[in-house]
Parts: C-alpha cells; sequence; structure tokens
C-alpha cells in the first residue's frame, strides 16, 4: 500500500485481538519511530514507556475511562513529559551535539546560551504545555508508522493521569502522563472495522494561496 491506502486503512480501533501480538521487530521500529520524532530545537523532552503486562494493563483499565483496548491491546505506549522542565535539558542536548558532531563550543555555545536563557525565563505552565504540544506531534508520527506497517492503534486522552503516574511509578522519574497509545492488531468482530470513514472534503479543510 502507499501512504494514502495506509492512512485509509487505519481507524482508531474499538477492539482489538487479544491473541495477537507485536513482534519485536515491529516494537523496534515504533521505539526508532518515537527517537526520531522532531521535536521543538530537537530537545526531546517526551519519554515512552512501553508496556507489555497484561495485569498492569488491567490496573490500568479503571483509570481510563473502562476501555477495553488499554488491556486487549498488544503493547501500551504511554506518553510523559517532566513535571519540572529544567535548563539542564538545553545543556545536556548540546553536550550531545558535541559528542555526535564534534561541533566546537565557540559554534555551540551563543545558541546554548539563547536556549538556556529562553528555558529559565519561562513559567513551569507555558514549560508544561509546550512540552505537552512535543508528545502530540510523536503521538501523530506513531500513529502514521503504525499505519504504514499494518499495525493497528487507538489514540487516547481519556484516561486519568495522577492514577497512571502512581501505578507506573512516574512521579519518582519528575514524569507525568500525557497521552496514551494501546497498539496492536484488530479483532475481526470489531464492528468499527469495515465502516467507510468519515472526512470533510479536501477542499473545505484545505485553503490555498498560490
Amino acid at each position: 500500500m502507499n501512504t494514502i491506502d495506509s492512512l485509509q486503512w487505519r481507524y482508531a480501533v474499538k477492539k482489538f485481538d487479544e491473541n495477537k501480538t507485536l513482534s519485536t521487530n515491529q516494537i523496534n521500529t515504533l521505539k526508532e519511530t518515537f527517537n526520531l520524532t522532531a521535536t521543538s530545537y530537537g530537545l526531546q523532552p517526551v519519554k515512552m514507556l512501553v508496556i507489555q503486562n497484561k495485569k498492569l494493563q488491567q490496573k490500568l483499565v479503571e483509570h481510563s475511562w473502562n476501555q477495553a483496548q488499554i488491556t486487549q491491546a498488544s503493547h501500551l505506549l504511554v506518553l510523559c513529559i517532566p513535571k519540572v522542565f529544567k535548563e539542564d535539558a538545553a545543556n545536556d542536548y548540546f553536550d550531545l551535539i558535541k559528542k555526535v558532531r564534534n561541533t566546537p563550543d565557540e559554534v555551540l555555545n551563543p545558541f546554548r546560551d539563547f536556549l538556556t536563557a529562553d528555558v529559565s525565563k519561562r513559567t513551569q505552565e507555558e514549560l508544561f504545555q509546550w512540552n505537552k504540544n512535543q508528545a502530540y506531534i510523536a503521538l501523530g508520527n506513531l500513529m502514521t508508522v503504525c499505519a504504514v506497517e499494518k499495525i493497528d492503534s487507538c489514540p487516547m486522552e481519556g484516561f486519568i493521569p495522577e492514577k497512571y503516574d502512581e501505578i507506573l511509578g512516574l512521579s519518582e522519574q519528575n514524569l507525568t502522563s500525557v497521552l496514551v497509545l494501546p497498539v496492536g492488531f484488530r479483532a475481526e468482530d470489531d464492528y468499527m472495522k469495515d465502516l467507510k470513514k468519515v472526512r470533510k472534503n479536501i477542499a473545505d479543510v484545505v485553503i490555498e494561496i498560490n
């Protein structure tokens, strides 16, 4: 399938086949996809939990508006961001650039100074929203690659982050959950499986300026 065919194929799965499991290669593809996702300034403030533990997944169902996909799915991906974001993250990023590209300090320092100053002047509320936006970019990228790789998914905002953080021990890592993506394979009796996709006409959503 080409990309458009793959996007036509995907939908938010309502029922996963509990007897099917993603391969190690498929999970590795999703990990690489996540790591290669574009983020603002390249800071990568988002982390991803990859959960394949039915008992743990079952614990999370009641804190996910009782959406059964949480436990039906082969794996559960949870996107997290820092509860407190510090300017150290910017310094760590430039240290990584120096290590990977061997870029000299005289080239890096002006941008380093700019970015650390930019981070330090923002409130934690502003930084939280900024980082949350990056999680949505990662979610979109994961969903697209899932479609191309014929992996089913169902993006979710409907869950209680505080409960997820408690059960998954995220607070101790200065993290909080912001998005959830169950992944696996659609069940043959998922009522949504063969329904036509409902979308507006392209002319109604795309504005062309020539």
